[in-house]
């Protein structure tokens, strides 16, 4: 019973993962960007956005939450010169519950 109380107080989705890693030092840009969340996204309401230095979108404005993973959200990425990199995200999980939160990551 305590199992399942826990399981339902916590049920926001937190980001599991990133592809780039949060905070990571690359030396060749990435094609995209993966977050893999713990819950179920709702579509609509959930997106990705990337940042460059001077808080220009340079995602491909192609957001979108995998259709076979309802769980991870990704978003493609043109060529990408060297610099930092700001990755922001806001989703809502099935659950209704709404999270965001950003990141950086390097290309070097």
């Amino acid at each position: 019973m305590l199992v399942l109380t826990a399981g339902v107080a916590t049920g926001h989705a937190v980001l599991q993962r990133a592809e780039p890693r949060v905070e990571s030092r690359l030396t060749r840009a990435p094609d995209e960007v993966k977050l893999y969340f713990t819950e179920r996204l709702e579509p609509a309401y959930s997106s990705v956005r990337v940042f460059n230095e001077r808080g220009e979108q340079v995602d491909r404005r192609d957001s979108r939450v995998d259709r076979a993973d309802p769980a991870l959200l990704r978003a493609t990425l043109p060529a990408l010169p060297p610099g930092t990199y700001k990755v922001q995200w806001r989703v809502l999980s099935i659950d209704a519950d709404v999270t965001e939160g950003a990141f950086t990551f390097r290309i070097e």
